[in-house]
């Protein structure tokens, strides 16, 4: 038996994907945040939590994009014709939050506000479309002859619009337990009552797309309540309540670490329902990940050279957060 070149590229995306979500996810979140903290010295620490990494974390999305353009070209041919409006808006909000965390530590007082503002509007906007292509995603993409066959605003439907609400308040709530971790003081008192709202609030959209999904698309229902698949899956729901439950008690206890570690748990446990509901499709909702892979051939040798660099990647990023790590203060400067 040969070795399955697809599967183990599909591990790879899959990963970088995860690790993107989870690292931009916070500090994008923290930006989401800045409107409820109005003082500047609040501000100042929230960005330096993230001031020595946030650049480090967009590593995972070109891994993940050059991943899927080497190893699935029909994959990237197409979901990217489908998604090139919400992925263009995403790019924008990032860039504007980039620029702002470049240019607010260096703009006069007076001007500082102009870049706060570019930095919550930024990171709205690239949550927001992330959330959107993820909706469209998951709906599914018209393919005929390996081609895009729909229109450029397909993407545009009520439940990608929802998933796009669903992900800010998911980036929130990453921010929000990240800052509980990394500050003290009153700014982390203030993220310890903003938590317990939020935690609802993802709750509430954590179980409306579970239930919206499946009404929508009955192979998701399918393959998530028949027999015997509905005893090999229901740990994730189940493992949902528990972490909710989890984090709610973490919250009221004051807690420092656990709070972000539960909600990388149900991050996580989201990622995971969302691979059941698609696999082994990479275009939703009928292209396998071996129907849109390039030739083995090429696969293996772009394979070679990820093997060497994935290793540094996650190397320099452990390092990075070992050395940035502790609480952040206000003496802490952005350089």
């Amino acid at each position: 038996m040969g070795i399955d070149l697809s599967l183990i590229w599909a591990i790879i995306i899959i990963f970088g994907v995860m690790m993107y979500v989870v690292m931009d996810g916070f500090d994008l979140g923290i930006g989401i945040l800045f409107p409820f903290t109005p003082k500047n010295q609040d501000r100042d620490v929230m960005m330096n939590t993230v001031a020595p990494v946030w650049d480090g974390n967009e590593t995972w999305l070109v891994l993940g994009g050059a991943g899927l353009f080497a190893a699935f070209p029909l994959a990237y041919a197409v979901v990217l014709s489908a998604l090139y409006i919400p992925l263009i808006l995403m790019l924008i909000g990032l860039i504007f939050r980039g620029v702002a965390f470049e240019f607010r530590f260096k703009a006069k007082m007076d001007k500082q506000h102009i870049w706060d503002k570019a930095f919550i509007g930024g990171s709205l906007l690239a949550t927001f479309s992330q959330g959107v292509a993820l909706g469209a995603y998951i709906d599914g993409i018209k393919v005929v002859g390996r081609a895009y066959a729909g229109g450029p605003f397909d993407w545009l439907t009520p439940f990608s619009l929802f998933c796009g609400l669903g992900l800010i308040a998911a980036y929130a709530m990453l921010g929000c337990t990240w800052l509980i971790m990394k500050t003290g003081g009153e700014l982390q008192e203030r993220m310890h009552q903003l938590a317990k709202p939020l935690t609802f609030v993802l709750l509430a959209f954590v179980g409306a797309v579970s239930i919206w999904t499946p009404l929508a698309h009955g192979a998701i229902a399918t393959r998530w309540f028949t027999l015997p698949n509905l005893f090999w899956f229901l740990p994730v729901p189940i493992l949902v309540v528990v972490a909710t439950i989890g984090l709610i008690k973490a919250v009221a206890q004051k807690a420092h670490y656990m709070p972000f570690l539960l909600t990388l748990l149900l991050i996580f446990l989201g990622y995971s329902g969302l691979g059941i509901s698609l696999w082994p499709n990479i275009i939703p909702p009928a292209v396998s990940i071996w129907d849109a892979a390039s030739p083995p051939q090429s696969q293996a040798f772009v394979l070679v050279g990820t093997l060497f660099i994935l290793p540094c990647i996650l190397v320099y990023t452990f390092w990075s957060y070992y050395v940035f790590r502790g609480k952040v203060t206000i003496d802490d400067g952005y350089h």
